[in-house]
């Protein structure tokens, strides 16, 4: 039976209210549907899932605590989620204001660190905010214009895998119209939408789970 450990890393979208004293508990969020289907397509594999995903982290903060929440672990695959923070801060009334190249070096340095020190296959999820009538959420919409490009630039010259999940949800919203049933602010995700993005997240990795 082949064993493969898979390392679930990112915001409060990851995190999900998951259990932080025991890292193999999945919170309510789209890695707990992710392993279940996982798990189901693959039985003849031995899996263990780890999320370490926590709300609110950005980009510096991913990164600095890297060596022990991804390198220590040495995971077959690790799928990385982050970005909306970054974006977010810089609307609040305390700004952190990350810029785009920013983001650009914090994200690179991860995915560096990753190659360099790990033997991990890559999954990559593009952060996404669905279209709420809203001032803020208008405004980091706009934000998504040169923050996206970047992400996917990354993703191709580090990821296994790339999941564009705006581009995915704004595909998604074409049939199912309104952005409530995904989520109540645009951001995180209620039921239908963990089970959505877990959907995708197993879709998307199918092919390099196979492969392992």
């Amino acid at each position: 039976m082949k064993k493969i450990k898979i390392l679930f890393q990112g915001d409060s979208i990851t995190d999900a209210g998951r259990d932080k004293r025991n890292y193999h508990d999945m919170g309510d969020g789209y890695p707990k549907y992710a392993a279940e289907l996982i798990s189901a397509a693959y039985p003849d594999n031995e899996f263990e899932f780890i999320n370490l995903g926590i709300s609110g982290n950005r980009t510096d903060q991913l990164f600095d605590r890297l060596t022990a929440d991804a390198i220590d672990l040495q995971p077959d695959v690790i799928s990385i989620l982050i970005g909306i923070n970054d974006i977010w801060h810089r609307h609040l009334k305390e700004r952190i204001a990350t810029t785009d190249a920013q983001i650009e070096t914090n994200y690179r340095a991860i995915l560096e660190r990753i190659k360099n020190e790990t033997g991990a296959k890559i999954i990559m999820i593009a952060p996404y905010i669905l279209d709420f009538d809203n001032e803020m959420r208008q405004s980091m919409r706009r934000d998504f214009v040169t923050v996206l490009p970047i992400i996917k630039k990354l993703a191709d010259e580090f990821a296994d895998v790339y999941i564009p999940l705006n581009e995915i949800f704004a595909e998604a919203l074409k049939t199912q119209p309104a952005p409530l049933h995904y989520s109540s602010d645009g951001v995180h995700p209620n039921v239908n939408g963990s089970r959505f993005i877990g959907e995708q997240y197993a879709k998307y990795a199918a092919p390099l789970i196979a492969e392992l």
